[in-house]
């Protein structure tokens, strides 16, 4: 069985409160989930990008709390 990494892309809304977004990757595509809303998705390419993209449109989260 394959060992499966798991990182997260973490935005906070105007009201300071943490949405993220975890990046599994099991094999060639990369499982997206969201902690907020439960929203799923696999993607091959740029899975950041997309997972950045999400918490900005659905949750309107675009502070990065690591900068």
């Amino acid at each position: 069985m394959p060992s499966m990494t798991t990182s997260g892309v973490t935005r906070r809304d105007r009201h300071g409160r943490a949405h993220t977004v975890h990046v599994r990757r099991p094999g060639v595509l990369r499982q997206l989930s969201c902690d907020t809303c439960g929203w799923d998705e696999r993607v091959q390419f740029l899975p950041w990008l997309k997972a950045g993209e999400h918490l900005a449109e659905a949750h309107r989260a675009t502070v990065d709390p690591s900068v």
